[in-house]
């Protein structure tokens, strides 16, 4: 697996997490969000940002999952945010283009 693939996988869920969070909730921020995050990650696969983008759009998305984890200490839907984009950031991280 190459760090494109896991960010292909990490847009998928992380609009599917933007479009749950309107539907269950009524959230416009929440689909706002995630649809600008996901372009962002689009547009560096895309080679039009820089790849730096991505692990600090990613690291960005860690800390604010994990603050919102931190306040409400459910798990669901923030702590399996935090710990999908986590893993995402890593993966992109070590699979990172040399």
């Amino acid at each position: 697996m190459n760090w494109q693939t896991v960010l292909w996988i990490y847009i998928g869920f992380l609009l599917a997490g933007g479009l749950v969070g309107f539907l269950k909730a009524g959230s416009k921020v929440s689909l706002i969000t995630a649809v600008v995050s996901a372009v962002l990650l689009v547009l560096v696969l895309r080679g039009l940002l820089p790849f730096l983008v991505a692990p600090v759009e990613l690291g960005a998305l860690v800390a604010v999952f994990g603050i919102r984890y931190s306040k409400g200490r459910k798990f669901m839907p923030s702590g399996m945010l935090a710990a999908v984009t986590a893993v995402a950031l890593v993966a992109v991280l070590v699979l990172r283009p040399r």
